[in-house]
């Protein structure tokens, strides 16, 4: 790759826009189910899948039942997408408030 090519790609990867929200982990075979938010849902399932494939996850019972049921036993789902919202601790406050609603909703335990 030209040194040309690679500011351009790196320029391109810091002006896309992100669009945060709220997010699900369900672990089908233990039937439970994590519920986390994310400034940008684009790369929060490969970050999770990441920690936990190298037994690094900070919240022990994800962790437990990634280790007892495997990586195909988890399923990703992308609850809502907050696009509008630009200020950042707007971003952080209705983030928040929307995790404590699909927590109580779901009766998941926080990420």
């Amino acid at each position: 790759m030209q040194i040309a090519d690679r500011k351009a790609a790196t320029a391109a990867y810091k002006e896309r826009k992100t669009v945060a929200g709220i997010f699900a982990f369900h672990c089908e075979a233990a039937g439970l189910t994590w519920v986390g938010r994310a400034p940008d849902l684009s790369t929060i399932e490969n970050r999770l899948r990441f920690t936990l494939r190298h037994g690094s996850h900070r919240q022990r019972s994800l962790q437990a039942a990634w280790n007892a049921n495997g990586p195909e036993a988890f399923r990703f789902e992308a609850l809502e997408r907050l696009e509008d919202e630009d200020i950042a601790y707007v971003l952080d406050r209705v983030l928040k408030e929307r995790l404590a609603h699909w927590q109580a909703k779901l009766g998941a335990e926080a990420l």
